[in-house]
């Protein structure tokens, strides 16, 4: 297979960094850009970045400019710049926002007029919180839920909605900027992606932070909440074979897993692999806006590219672990 020359916005992120390195092994022609907002220089990426075929470059895409620091002429401009972390969502809403609009209207703007490549695609990352809210406003949804499910955003006052609302406005942007423009593109929606380097506020890392400092009692938020958690691996596999599809182009594609479970169920399996139980549970509910169910219908990119996740939730986050305990969080976090 020819390599490609391929440009990852975000790219010093969690999901950014483990698709720079799958796509790096194989050979292609890498250039990263961030500015390290939420993404961090450590270890793991220092060594990607010394990869020969892997160019770094940092860079605020909140500014028009710095994009031509980018040049132009990649095969594959894979945008997934933005800030994730539900702390974020309720602390700064605004920054959220601001961030996630104005890089999408600037890499598209760039894409059209700058990149200069022909045949080249672009992907958007958006999310399952971009149909979420749809839950709360009509309560229900189908599950698995599909990708033509209502967009809704059922509480503008509701700081989490932040998130919600720039990944719909994402979508709406690349999907009629690729029509007036005549480009190609295609959107992900990821379902609750896990793994090693995805920072610490998320549920998963949280969890086992606590297990590590031995909490007691043992707090958890949404207990009977359901996620289908997709392990990272699966996950960039899957992104890469959406950008790869010429049958994707101008479609919309959930990741995730056919596996529902329970928040207390996961904890209970980090316990089991970490080898220790607390004495006392506390539960307590998710915050407002927070779905209580998800579990993503990914029948349409199995038809369309064959892909279908096969880490097991068990060896997931054994990995997962793993990772962890051997890269604790900073005192300064």
């Amino acid at each position: 297979m020819k390599m490609k020359k391929i440009l990852i916005t975000g790219g010093a992120g969690f999901v950014g960094y483990h698709l720079a390195k799958r796509l790096a092994a194989q050979g292609n022609d890498i250039t990263l850009a961030d500015n390290f907002f939420r993404g961090k220089r450590n270890v793991d990426f220092e060594t990607l970045i010394k990869e020969p075929n892997v160019t770094f470059i940092k860079a605020d895409l909140t500014e028009s400019k710095n994009w031509l620091k980018l040049s132009g002429g990649y095969d594959y401009v894979y945008h997934l710049v933005g800030i994730n972390g539900t702390e974020l969502f309720y602390t700064i809403p605004h920054e959220v926002l601001r961030i996630g609009v104005t890089t999408i209207l600037n890499g598209l703007e760039w894409f059209r007029t700058q990149n200069k490549k022909p045949d080249a695609k672009i992907l958007f990352t958006s999310s399952n919180e971009a149909y979420g809210d749809a839950l709360e406003a009509f309560n229900q949804l189908p599950l698995p839920t599909p990708e033509n499910v209502p967009l809704v955003i059922a509480d503008p006052y509701n700081p989490r909605s932040s998130y919600s609302a720039q990944k719909l406005i994402g979508e709406l942007f690349f999907i009629h900027y690729a029509k007036a423009y005549d480009f190609r593109m295609s959107i992900v929606r990821p379902h609750n992606f896990y793994g090693p380097r995805a920072g610490w506020g998320h549920v998963i890392p949280e969890v086992i932070e606590r297990v590590s400092l031995r909490t007691d009692p043992f707090l958890i938020y949404g207990a009977d909440d359901t996620r289908s958690f997709c392990y990272i691996d699966d996950a960039v596999e899957a992104i890469q074979k959406v950008m790869e599809s010429k049958k994707t182009d101008g479609g919309t594609y959930h990741i995730g897993t056919k596996e529902e479970t329970k928040i207390k169920t996961l904890v209970e399996q980090i316990w089991n692999l970490m080898g220790w139980k607390p004495k006392k549970i506390s539960i307590k509910n998710s915050p407002k806006g927070s779905v209580r169910r998800r579990l993503a219908d990914v029948s349409k990119i199995k038809k369309d590219t064959g892909w279908e996740a096969k880490t097991s939730l068990t060896e997931g986050l054994r990995k997962t672990i793993d990772w962890y305990l051997k890269n604790p969080k900073p005192a300064s976090q």
